[in-house]
């Protein structure tokens, strides 16, 4: 991995206008990767459930060597710069957890802070303070050559309370994060967002939700799509498995 890509992929997140977010296509490996790179879009980030289904894993069930081998193919067989999901770090000193990154060739990884079921509700949330250590830990041992974003997951949780969402993500962007994530926040909710919180705004784009101009419009700055893209890749297998008979 070279610093150029990271800062590359750091830049791509700054001077956006309103309405022209950058847009994060999820592969799950490497054949969609390179569909996304021939696509014309300048970075992906690869989404964890999307990995887990190729690997024939439940969302959070993959071993984290298998995790980060699948992105690290995915990384190595494309020329865009790739951010990984890891979900929560798997436990893993930052240490630890940034030489895998970095093994794996990634520029930058999706930190969520909460642990537990991965259905929506049934997780809990982390300690906002304990969440900002790690972060910061992560973020003194890889220095400027790994791109943080971090997840805020209090919607995704149950605990739809916008000052509880900025407070963490304030205190995440304290302490290095690059990027704050608050993943399933409803659309209305992104402008308060925006105004609360510095610095990158990442939100998901769902089936039938605003499209990426739009949330784009409404104060984010970079849009992802969870493991979307491979759902609806295999919906439309589906359909063509059931017209081969």
């Amino acid at each position: 991995m070279t610093g150029g890509g990271v800062e590359a992929f750091r830049a791509l997140h700054h001077g956006r206008a309103a309405g022209d977010p950058l847009i994060l296509p999820g592969p799950w490996d490497v054949a969609s990767a390179r569909v996304f790179e021939d696509a014309g879009f300048a970075a992906l980030a690869t989404p964890s459930a999307g990995i887990a289904a190729s690997l024939g894993y439940a969302d959070g069930a993959v071993p984290p060597r298998e995790m980060f081998a699948a992105v690290g193919r995915i990384a190595g067989g494309v020329s865009v710069p790739v951010s990984a999901d890891v979900e929560d770090g798997y436990g893993l000193p930052a240490r630890e957890l940034v030489d895998r990154l970095f093994d794996a060739g990634v520029v930058g990884c999706n930190l969520e802070d909460s642990w537990g079921g991965k259905a929506e509700r049934s997780g809990t949330l982390k300690e906002a303070s304990a969440q900002a250590d790690y972060l910061a830990e992560v973020r003194a041992v890889a220095g400027a050559e790994l791109f943080i974003n971090a997840r805020v997951d209090t919607y995704v949780r149950g605990v739809a309370d916008l000052e509880e969402t900025v407070r963490r993500a304030r205190l995440y962007v304290e302490a290095g994060a690059d990027c704050v994530y608050v993943i399933l926040a409803p659309a209305d909710v992104l402008p308060a967002l925006r105004d609360g919180i510095e610095g990158p705004l990442n939100a998901i784009a769902i089936p039938g939700g605003p499209s990426p101009k739009e949330l784009g419009e409404l104060g984010a700055t970079r849009i992802t799509f969870g493991p979307g893209l491979q759902r609806q890749a295999m919906a439309a297998l589906k359909g063509i498995a059931s017209d081969l008979g």
